[in-house]
């Protein structure tokens, strides 16, 4: 059997209980770069231990893609891909719109995620049979919204300063056709996009971690996500994300110049 919601929750609760008690709390940071500032916490690493724990002892023949921890059978059917704490300068900066991500992927494709924001007490979770949200709104199914034009969007990204060059020049001309464009929210942004809150996700430099637990979660509420160039977005890069086919074709028509 493969795991179902129930099993994502469990892997929820055990992330949580290493992430929230460590949020706001002063918790040690070290840097992961000698120039520059990638930061992993004590939160990231316990988590990522506690997730992997309970998935080698209930599916022992699934491989493992982690953020912290490394990577285990990677050519196996069925392949785990764990980021514990996704948006960990939010984490330390005591902002709650980090989260844990969770994805299962069956030959390479996304076909189970949950993203987990502890603090809210919202959990988003997608698979073939569509997305939930579960939290202080109650439970309800997911569904992206149809804004009609890309005019209308409401885009997020995590940061511009992400973008250099000729990215950067179609991010802004992307950012400015919109109605309404906001920063910083990491992964919490795609979750908002899968409840029908905003229209549009535009990021780079994405890594599979960063993506695996989020794709399930966007397609089963009905939107699209790809790369910049209309690929998978499994292996992470230039992404993408919409609530509608019209607001994507806008945008993808900028990014494919």
């Amino acid at each position: 059997m493969l795991p179902d919601r129930s099993f994502f929750n469990r892997l929820a609760e055990a992330a949580k209980a290493e992430t929230l008690p460590r949020f706001r709390s002063g918790t040690n940071v070290t840097n992961k770069l000698s120039s520059g500032f990638d930061p992993v916490t004590e939160g990231d690493r316990a988590a990522e231990t506690a997730i992997r724990a309970l998935i080698e002892a209930h599916f022992p023949d699934h491989g493992i893609l982690g953020e912290e921890h490394g990577n285990v059978g990677l050519d196996r059917e069925h392949v785990w891909v764990i980021d514990p704490i996704d948006g960990t300068r939010a984490f330390i900066s005591g902002v709650p719109v980090w989260g844990t991500l969770i994805g299962l992927q069956k030959n390479g494709r996304a076909i189970a995620g949950m993203i987990e924001q502890p603090f809210t007490g919202e959990r988003y979770f997608g698979d073939e049979n569509g997305s939930t949200y579960s939290g202080p709104e109650g439970e309800r199914r997911l569904q992206v919204r149809d804004c009609g034009a890309l005019s209308n969007a409401i885009l997020f990204t995590t940061s511009p300063h992400l973008f250099v060059g000729e990215e950067m020049d179609k991010y802004r001309e992307i950012e400015s056709k919109v109605r309404l464009f906001r920063y910083g929210c990491d992964c919490y942004a795609y979750a908002l996009l899968a409840a029908g809150h905003v229209d549009l996700v535009v990021e780079n430099s994405l890594k599979p971690y960063d993506v695996g637990g989020i794709i399930p979660v966007i397609e089963g509420a009905g939107g699209i996500m790809t790369t910049w160039d209309g690929g998978r977005p499994e292996n992470g890069g230039s992404i993408i994300a919409a609530g509608s086919r019209a607001v994507y074709e806008e945008a993808v028509e900028i990014l494919q110049r």
